[in-house]
């Protein structure tokens, strides 16, 4: 590829007394490209996520992250201010549980605005327009602005959440299960709708799923993990059709059969 890499990780490791976590996890991360991480509950998905999004210090390893400004910082050599910033401007975190990345007691406006004011847009006036245009881009009525989320249906508060975490045009956005909970219909047209936006705003996405359905829609490439380690990683047709390790092959025969 002819980019520099957004986000570039070496031999990241965290672990835990139980034994689960992640251990010597290394990857590079381009513009414009989907990452999966697969693998069954206890795999480390998770853990690694909450690494890459600076929610969760690794034991070993670094992460070097190319910024808006063509800057590339080690993210953990960072103040917790400036990671907060990064997380609030230039990355978006779209939880499974949309209660985790909304403010329940505001509208669905301000959840929206929110994001636009800690990049330092005031007028309310624009913010409330851009509200409304993004409500629209992600198919919700726009007459609900000021309803609050605990209104909402778990798939409106997920794209509610979408919208919330694209409205500053993040380059780097990190999903944890974004369609888990969801009725199938529901996941379908959420699936649809992310795919779409994924593509026209050319985001680089690190996608967490034990969905290999969801990881093939989504992702151009994947990692698969088992007991906190990559056990293979590869093009997500290339794995997926034609896995190379026992454990990937156990993955998605367990989902041909079931």
């Amino acid at each position: 590829m002819n980019a520099e890499p957004i986000l570039q990780v070496e031999n990241l490791t965290k672990l835990y007394a139980a034994g689960k976590g992640c251990e010597a996890v290394s990857f590079d991360l381009y513009p414009g490209e989907v990452l999966g991480i697969v693998g069954e509950s206890g795999s480390g998905k998770s853990t690694l996520l909450n690494c890459l999004s600076a929610r969760l210090a690794p034991d070993e390893g670094d992460i070097h992250y190319l910024t808006r400004a063509a800057e590339r910082v080690n993210l953990y050599a960072l103040s917790e201010s400036r990671q907060r910033h990064l997380q609030r401007t230039e990355w978006g975190i779209v939880h499974q549980h949309p209660r985790d990345g909304l403010r329940m007691g505001v509208s669905a406006g301000a959840n929206i605005g929110e994001r636009l004011m800690a990049t330092g847009q005031r007028h309310y006036g624009n913010l409330r327009d851009t509200a409304q245009s993004w409500m629209s881009d992600v198919e919700l009525d726009i007459a609900r602005i000021d309803d609050k989320p605990t209104t909402y249906s778990g798939g409106m508060q997920q794209r509610l959440q979408i919208a919330r975490n694209l409205v500053t045009h993040p380059r780097l956005v990190f999903m944890d299960e974004p369609t888990g909970g969801l009725d199938v219909s529901v996941q379908a047209r959420l699936l649809d709708l992310l795919r779409q936006l994924v593509t026209e705003m050319n985001l680089a996405v690190v996608i967490v799923t034990h969905d290999l359905a969801v990881a093939r829609l989504l992702a151009q490439r994947l990692i698969v993990m088992r007991h906190g380690r990559v056990v293979e990683t590869g093009l997500t047709d290339q794995v997926l059709d034609d896995p190379q390790h026992a454990y990937t092959q156990l993955l998605v025969s367990s989902v041909l059969t079931s």
